[in-house]
């Protein structure tokens, strides 16, 4: 514990000072990405704001968008200023929005990371492994995840659909975009052959629609992925920071046994069934820069409009980032 508030003082220590102090914000607008319905995570997270708020001594407000786009845009516009995200959608809010990642989540055991999955109907005797749903033959409906979902399109779209030269858009009859869950009741009801998701969301509708979480059946499952980054804007002043840093990361550890419990009790109850959080920063990200270039390199590779010249020049691009990048990450390991 002394560590974990060495790392708190020295991330106050190092932000710059700024002109903005805490008691100029009147409010806290935190974002949330769409794995479900915005009922539902409103429901889930409500005791974690009302904590927050406590902890930090000024209202925080729940900022919900119809995708993961919609809580990117709202960092970029100033109107969330701290969100939950996934690496994906962390790495844009990052790239575009002037965000920063500073801790993450983790489960109840104290370990951090999920895995990508493929799913599909636990009726279908024909799809049980990746290779059945490689088959571009068959004809096959499928059910994507948000573009700027992790779990749900990068790792799948590099692991499934780039390593083994698969267009979904060539290869499948119809291909749908949805939030996890309404992916995972898709499959449940026959509406789609197979979809994307992962094991936390798996978990949570094993909780809330145990019948039909008995219909899914895993047909892939990718390696493990950091767990999700939780994003506050750079700008925010850094006394507001160090209230914020502080909350995160006493909640669950520090109080009276019956706080920590009730702290504990809140964090389980929340979409991914998380522990307390864990340090982080924007090194965490590494991996799936990595992966979106790997991703490129393929694509570039197997481009048949390029000529020989440019397409030299653009893996070599290419190639650059990705040694910068593991350069970095040597450096600085991703937390």
């Amino acid at each position: 514990m002394k560590r974990l508030f060495a790392a708190g003082l020295a991330l106050a220590a190092f932000i710059a000072p700024l002109s903005a102090r805490a008691d100029e914000v009147k409010e806290l607008n935190f974002g949330f990405i769409s794995t479900e319905s915005s009922a539902n995570l409103a429901k889930n997270f409500e005791p974690l704001l009302k904590d927050m708020e406590k902890s930090i001594g000024i209202p925080v407000k729940a900022f919900f968008a119809g995708d993961y786009a919609g809580v990117i845009e709202g960092m970029r516009f100033k109107k969330v200023d701290i969100g939950w995200f996934g690496n994906k959608s962390a790495m844009e809010a990052v790239d575009r929005a002037g965000g920063e990642v500073f801790v993450k989540t983790a489960k109840t055991d104290g370990s951090s990371g999920y895995y990508a999955l493929l799913v599909t109907n636990a009726d279908r005797t024909d799809i049980n492994k990746l290779e059945d749903v490689l088959d571009c033959s068959k004809g096959l409906t499928f059910a994507n995840g948000d573009p700027n979902s992790t779990s749900g399109f990068l790792v799948p779209g590099y692991y499934v659909f780039a390593l083994n030269k698969v267009d979904p858009a060539k290869c499948y009859k119809r291909v749908i975009s949805g939030n996890h869950e309404a992916n995972l009741l898709s499959v449940a009801n026959k509406q789609v052959d197979f979809a994307t998701n992962n094991n936390e969301n798996i978990t949570r509708l094993e909780l809330t629609r145990p019948e039909e979480a008995k219909k899914i059946k895993e047909i892939w499952r990718s390696p493990l992925i950091p767990g999700d980054p939780i994003v506050w804007r750079k700008d925010l002043p850094s006394d507001l920071k160090a209230k914020i840093y502080t909350f995160f990361m006493t909640y669950g550890r520090l109080g009276t046994p019956e706080e920590v419990a009730h702290a504990r009790e809140v964090l389980a109850k929340t979409s991914d069934g998380w522990g307390p959080f864990l340090a982080s920063s924007d090194a965490q990200l590494y991996p799936i820069r990595q992966l979106e270039l790997f991703k490129t390199r393929l694509k570039t590779e197997t481009n048949d409009k390029l000529s020989t010249e440019e397409k030299a020049k653009q893996l070599k691009e290419i190639d650059d980032k990705l040694a910068e990048l593991d350069q970095a990450s040597k450096k600085t390991p991703a937390m």
